[in-house]
């Protein structure tokens, strides 16, 4: 009874995220001077809880080496965002989905070192220890589970002198955060897709750190 409680939860997350995005308008950005990239914000369960796939960047890595990231890349010519997004998936964690998997997509989000990344939301029903890091990108697969993005005390917003838009990111475990991009879009992800309502991120700050 359990089990069958459990995968009723499941179809009931499911279809309730599938909904909110159906009904999101979610924006594009056209700048021709930016790299295209996709994510997958890949939805799956850690345990008895749905959670989001989170990456750790292997340190070898020339760009935004062992920061926290979503599996995704650059936009191959003759790639839509979805493809891309599916594609990195299975080059950087072993997972393998189709199209048929993917709800929708959240607002492209523009990073101040030059790319227009669209995030493609995913469902898998994939076991956890069958998830396996490309050591040459990868050096950590981590649940974020949906009850860590839902705390009260995220997102965290930080003025900079830098930049009159404020810094966004989301509290992870107990002493970590995740910084907008990833940040950004975690949270519009939690607004969106959990709770519907038509968030935007795009005016949100990264780091210092993550510009180059």
């Amino acid at each position: 009874m359990q089990a069958l409680d459990c995968l009723q939860h499941r179809e009931d997350t499911r279809q309730q995220i599938s909904s909110n995005l159906q009904v999101f308008e979610p924006l594009r950005q056209t700048a021709d001077d930016l790299r295209r990239a996709a994510v997958a914000v890949t939805i799956t369960h850690h345990g008895d809880e749905s959670a989001l796939i989170l990456t750790r960047r292997a340190g070898s890595l020339r760009e935004h080496r062992g920061q926290w990231a979503m599996p995704g890349g650059r936009i191959d010519a003759g790639e839509t965002a979805v493809q891309a997004a599916l594609r990195e998936l299975h080059e950087e964690i072993n997972l393998e989905v189709d199209e048929s998997q993917v709800l929708g997509t959240l607002d492209d989000y523009i990073t101040r070192s030059g790319y227009n990344i669209t995030p493609v939301v995913v469902w898998s029903e994939v076991d956890w220890e069958d998830l396996h890091p490309n050591p040459g990108e990868v050096a950590s697969i981590n649940p974020f589970t949906f009850s860590e993005l839902s705390r009260t005390d995220s997102p965290i917003l930080q003025s900079i002198p830098q930049s009159e838009r404020q810094v966004l990111s989301m509290h992870f475990g107990d002493d970590d955060v995740i910084f907008a991009p990833t940040g950004a879009m975690l949270y519009q992800f939690r607004e969106v897709a959990i709770r519907g309502r038509a968030t935007r991120v795009l005016h949100f700050e990264q780091p210092v750190f993550a510009w180059k």
